[in-house]
């Protein structure tokens, strides 16, 4: 018996995409239920990150569609953030005013942002940045602004393309740690990443991609202990 729609935050639906004579995502097909933390991993150049272009909408698919609660993707329409692989952050704006942004475009109540910013600079440890402007901070800082502004929005959906890119060993497992605890209140999350072992210690499903098609599927903790996957992405 099928799943009622109902349980289903984003369907995948025969998703294919071309750029030109290029064939980028072949003809996937899954579903995520509301609140799970589903990851997405693979090699460079497997389509990871075109996905997740195609569900924001910067791409179109060439055929198929992805539907977010039951209806075509459309950022302006649902509650989604989406964290870019390539740092975000506004360069004429400090930390705090990058933080508060998102929620003054939506027109939120001052009281609200002040609380929500605040809560903010105390989890990502920003505490003693928040009167600095980008190009003053690490690549590691500046990761942890655009993490914590996609956070403060308090989406249903959080869209991140490998958030511990450029960051050190330990701020990953800090900002795993967060992901998870923020995946633990409810949000749905559709993680990509290359690092691949610390993506299946936090998420509850994954999808191994392979040359625009899905290899393999399963239990995230599943996976991270079938040999291909080891061998593959986990240094054996």
């Amino acid at each position: 018996m099928s799943e009622p729609k109902s349980e289903y935050k984003v369907e995948v639906k025969n998703l294919t995409k071309y750029f030109g004579d290029l064939h980028v995502l072949n003809d996937i097909s899954f579903n995520v239920r509301k609140g799970e933390f589903i990851c997405i991993v693979g090699p460079t150049g497997c389509g990871k990150t075109t996905f997740l272009n195609l569900l924001t909408r910067i791409y179109m698919p060439s055929k198929g569609d992805l539907l977010i609660d039951g209806e075509s993707a459309d950022p302006k329409k649902h509650n989604l953030a989406f964290v870019f692989q390539e740092p975000s952050s506004i360069p004429w704006k400090t930390v705090e005013e990058n933080l508060r942004f998102g929620l003054e475009l939506k027109k939120l109540p001052k009281k609200e942002i002040d609380e929500r910013v605040e809560n903010i600079i105390k989890l990502m440890g920003l505490q003693n940045f928040r009167d600095a402007y980008p190009h003053q901070l690490s690549v590691s800082t500046e990761q942890r602004i655009i993490i914590g502004r996609a956070f403060a929005m308090n989406p249903d959906l959080l869209l991140m393309d490998e958030p511990s890119m450029g960051l050190s060993p330990l701020l990953v497992q800090e900002i795993f740690n967060i992901i998870r605890n923020v995946n633990r209140d409810g949000v749905t999350i559709l993680l990509v990443e290359q690092n691949a072992k610390m993506a299946l210690e936090v998420a509850n499903r994954a999808y191994v991609l392979e040359t625009g098609t899905i290899a393999m599927s399963g239990e995230a903790s599943e996976l991270a202990n079938d040999p291909k996957v080891r061998d593959a992405y986990l240094g054996g």
